[in-house]
């Protein structure tokens, strides 16, 4: 597992070895990944990478958010409650230098804390396959303040998604087993 492009091309990460750690983790391959953000840098979207404030849920090993930052995010909260995958992140943290730039958060996803900071512009999420976490975890972040008016949200999942009630669905893709859902979030907090 590497990154794609931008300040950190070809850094190789730490990533989910064989056995139990492996069982619980599914990192988004680099090909998903280049597709995703070849998706996201392609304009048709804006420029969501640029100076984005990234939220990244179940954020396994935190891959997708260093790829932001390595392409122009300014900062990145990961949501993740897995030890094993807590401890990738912190290595991949100490890999990329992007220390000062990550806030890890301890929780759980479908159940968000209020955010004490500023609301994210870009949402990565990509709970566990076909237990239905998406949603749950999409309406917790909006309601505690984590997802900006009008933020970006990638849902990786493998099945398509429908938005949750006032999310609009912008684009499914699928790449092989791997289906992609954007969505925008309401155009603003009232909703």
């Amino acid at each position: 597992m590497r990154i794609i492009a931008g300040s950190r091309k070809g850094l190789h990460l730490a990533s989910v070895g064989k056995g139990d750690t492996a069982a619980h983790l599914r990192p988004t391959s680099d090909r998903v990944r280049e597709a995703l953000f070849n998706t996201l840098a392609g304009g048709r979207y804006g420029a969501p990478l640029d100076q984005a404030i990234v939220l990244d849920m179940f954020a396994g090993t935190g891959a997708l958010s260093f790829e932001a930052l390595s392409r122009g995010a300014a900062k990145a909260t990961l949501i993740e409650n897995g030890k094993a995958a807590q401890k990738l992140i912190a290595e991949n943290l100490r890999l990329t230098g992007f220390k000062d730039q990550v806030s890890v958060l301890r929780a759980d996803a479908k159940k968000m804390p209020p955010n004490p900071g500023a609301p994210a512009t870009l949402v990565f999420l990509d709970p566990p396959y076909g237990v239905q976490f998406g949603t749950f975890s999409i309406n917790s972040a909006y309601q505690q303040g984590w997802i900006a008016p009008e933020a970006l949200i990638v849902w990786e999942e493998n099945a398509p998604q429908a938005p949750p009630a006032g999310f609009t669905l912008l684009d499914h893709r699928k790449y092989g087993g791997t289906h992609v859902t954007l969505l925008q979030a309401p155009e603003d907090a009232d909703q």
